[in-house]
């Protein structure tokens, strides 16, 4: 039976790896063949299939429940209620609206919306809204966060932008958003952001500042409720009933274990509901209910058994939990425990083994968190030996029992007053470690190397004086010193990312990198610094030789200042430097300057009658091999008509669509001297400035060219000096992703 349950949990699991969708009669077929293969026990091959098809069904489901194309982009009146804890930042407000509905319309079950500048809305809450409805896509960028499957696995079909609205009722059932509201008004020395997080799971109240100082020191897990809250909640009242029945306080009509069992799996249960029973408090308390009923009947628990029936029960419950990262980092993390600490032929004192689990649970997740495209912290292992007993036993308690005690007057809050001051105390220690050792994000590694050095940990894992087990250290060094693929000398490597509205451009050849635009910036949402530094430094790219701001309109420029913090940037130019902040210390953009970088031809080009922003951009072109891509910024049709007089008048094989497509530019002039085999064209979807302009686009097709989209196709890359099509991010498909519009091929 136990092989057929692994079978079970592996059918599961396959459709994250799949491109696309099985069809519903091949699912049904399996479902069906699943079951008349089970009168001849053959178990493992049917609970596989089983597993397959429910997944599989589960992820369709949830794909049909996503918002129509044809009301993509489009704004509606829905009416629906507010579901969870709605989050606020500057002049912002946003929450999940469910059970959306609309005249003549279908909408998905559960919404993602936004409001700026809008009212305060509280969970429980029902509203009538004009929403500028959106399908749930994401930035698509090499190793770059996975927004959609994020979106998907949460089962949000639509996100939004609302435009006005009205409150239909008032707030009912709301209990969570009741507690977070008392727990904003009480006094916890200035740290009631980081309470809230801890007892109910809701991190909207800690600043980025305090997000990226429990990323450097790897303390994530202790301010998001994790299995580790859930299991020493329930731990401590099946102690306090042990202890009782040890002590003759217990009453003796009531057997202690039946009832200690019980209500440490209702004290689980009751603060997973408190904390809004994600999957780590799934997890957890899947595993805590297996454990107690086995010490119940059996007296002696089994963790393998346990974990395994937690893993396949998450799963049951919620097929799209594989998607999200917290899945894989919380059952990997008990299962490193469970396999160093099991099977040992000796005790450790207790001392070895706090220390030693840190170390192991490090070194056990450093491939998994690469895998997941997430930073590994340094200094984790050493901060948690201190950080993890601090809240769990001293930060926790008067936490959750004050915030139990609140009505109380004067308990409640003197404990979450302590709870607050030793909160701080912490934050103030991690602040001063990550301010001497940040994460560390290292450049992508191929995923072959990845899964070797995967088993190089299991390997360390592995007791002392076993076999083989020193080849684990060369096989997980390959994390630390990765193959690399360098740029061939002469050639030049294009990444066009996808950053929405706006532009980013890293040139990478053999021992350079220079980044044409950093990415908008619009109030908090800094793309340099979220999407731009995080994938270059995938990329491996340490400095950038140069910076080129066309100009310095914010969806150019927005992003630049995060990337010379982030980055060592030997050079800045623009063709508006005046415009920049002074911080950047930008050059101007000096028209026919020319250079050669690995045998790779560089040449600018700035209107000297320009008078506007858009006109200042500086243009580059870039040739390899006799390849040619013009990067044109934000000129419009007068500074191209100027640029066609100059030297870079010349045909092109790339051009990088100016001013995103809009009307005011890629003139008919531009595109017959230029006769560019492809062009990029870098936009957000749905943007409010309609780029790119259908004119625009009738001419790019009238020539016969190549349109690559960012907002179709995501990242593209170019191997320029090779001749060869571009590359695209959503070219790598997964089923959760739209596949990209089919285009004409690319030819020379």
């Amino acid at each position: 039976m136990r092989t057929a349950m692994i079978a079970l949990a592996l059918g599961l699991l396959v459709p994250i790896f799949l491109p696309a969708l099985p069809p519903l009669w091949l699912i049904v077929t399996m479902a069906m063949a699943a079951l008349l293969m089970l009168p001849f026990r053959t178990y493992p091959a049917s609970f596989f299939l089983l597993g397959l098809a429910w997944a599989c069904v589960g992820a369709q489901l949830a794909l049909d429940d996503r918002l129509p194309t044809a009301l993509d982009g489009e704004t509606r009146w829905v009416e629906g209620s507010v579901v969870g804890l709605p989050q606020y930042s500057e002049g912002m407000v946003r929450f999940e609206l469910a059970d959306a509905h609309s005249r003549r319309t279908r909408l998905p079950a559960l919404m993602r919306l936004a409001w700026y500048g809008g009212p305060a809305v509280k969970s429980g809450e029902k509203w009538r809204l004009a929403v500028k409805l959106k399908r749930p896509v994401g930035l698509l960028n090499p190793h770059g966060f996975d927004y959609e499957a994020w979106l998907l696995s949460r089962g949000i079909g639509a996100t939004g932008t609302v435009k006005e609205g009205v409150r239909v009722h008032p707030a009912q059932g709301a209990w969570r958003d009741g507690v977070r509201q008392a727990l904003e008004k009480v006094d916890a020395q200035g740290r009631s952001g980081a309470l809230m997080a801890l007892v109910l799971g809701d991190g909207a109240g800690l600043s980025r500042e305090d997000w990226q100082v429990l990323q450097d020191t790897g303390t994530v897990h202790l301010l998001v409720i994790s299995g580790q809250h859930i299991g020493l909640f329930a731990g401590l009242v099946y102690l306090l009933v042990a202890v009782a029945a040890r002590y003759g306080v217990w009453p003796a009509r009531l057997p202690w274990l039946p009832w200690a069992c019980a209500l440490a799996f209702a004290a689980a249960l009751g603060y997973g509901l408190l904390a809004g029973f994600e999957v780590p408090v799934r997890r957890a308390c899947a595993m805590i209910g297996l454990v107690l009923l086995w010490r119940w009947r059996y007296r002696q628990a089994e963790p393998w058994w346990a974990w395994l029936l937690a893993l396949i029960g998450v799963l049951m419950f919620d097929p799209l939990a594989s998607l999200r990262p917290g899945f894989w980092l919380s059952f990997v993390a008990v299962a490193i425990l469970m396999f160093t600490f099991g099977g040992r032929l000796g005790p450790w004192r207790w001392w070895q083994t706090w220390t030693r689990a840190q170390w192991l649970i490090a070194l056990g997740l450093c491939p998994l968190l690469l895998i997941l495209g997430l930073p590994v912290s340094l200094s984790g292992p050493l901060v948690n030996l201190v950080a993890v007993p601090w809240i769990s036993l001293l930060v926790l308690p008067p936490a959750l029992l004050g915030t139990a005690l609140l009505p109380v007057p004067g308990v409640g809050e003197s404990l979450l007053w302590v709870a607050g001051g030793l909160l701080d105390l912490l934050f103030k220690g991690l602040g001063l470690v990550a301010g001497r050792v940040s994460a560390w994000t290292p450049a992508a590694v191929p995923l072959w190397a990845l899964y070797i050095a995967a088993l190089g940990a299991v390997l360390l894992l592995l007791p002392k004086g076993l076999p083989l087990r020193i080849l684990g250290w060369p096989m997980l060094m390959l994390i630390v010193f990765p193959p690399r693929e360098d740029v061939p000398h002469g050639r030049a490597e294009i990444w066009h990312l996808d950053v929405g509205q706006g532009l980013a451009i890293l040139v990478r050849t053999h021992r350079h990198a220079l980044l044409y635009d950093a990415g908008p910036r619009f109030g908090e949402a800094d793309a340099g610094e979220r999407v731009v530094v995080p994938t270059l430094r995938k990329l491996g790219v340490g400095r950038l030789d140069l910076m080129l701001l066309s100009h310095a309109d914010a969806d150019h420029a927005g992003g630049a200042q995060a990337v010379r913090n982030g980055l060592a940037t030997a050079r800045v130019i623009s063709g508006d430097p005046d415009a920049l902040p002074a911080d950047l210390l930008a050059g101007p953009c000096d028209s026919g300057e020319r250079w050669e970088w690995d045998g790779v031809r560089f040449e600018l080009w700035r209107w000297a009658s320009a008078v506007e922003s858009n006109q200042k951009s500086c243009v580059l072109l870039i040739e390899a091999d006799g390849e040619r891509l013009l990067l044109t910024g934000d000129i419009d049709a007068h500074a191209e008509r100027a640029m066609l007089d100059g030297p870079l008048g010349v045909p092109m094989h790339w051009l990088a669509a100016p001013h995103h497509g809009s009307r005011s530019s890629s003139s008919m002039a531009l595109l017959t001297r230029l006769k560019p085999h492809a062009v990029l064209i870098s936009r957000g979807r749905n943007n409010a400035f309609g780029h790119p302009h259908p004119w625009v686009m009738q001419r790019y097709k009238r020539l016969g060219m190549t349109i690559h989209d960012s907002a179709e196709q995501g990242a593209i890359r170019l191997q320029l000096g090779a001749f060869e099509p571009a590359r695209t991010e959503a070219g790598n498909r997964r089923y959760w992703r739209e596949p990209p519009p089919a285009g004409p091929p690319l030819r020379y």
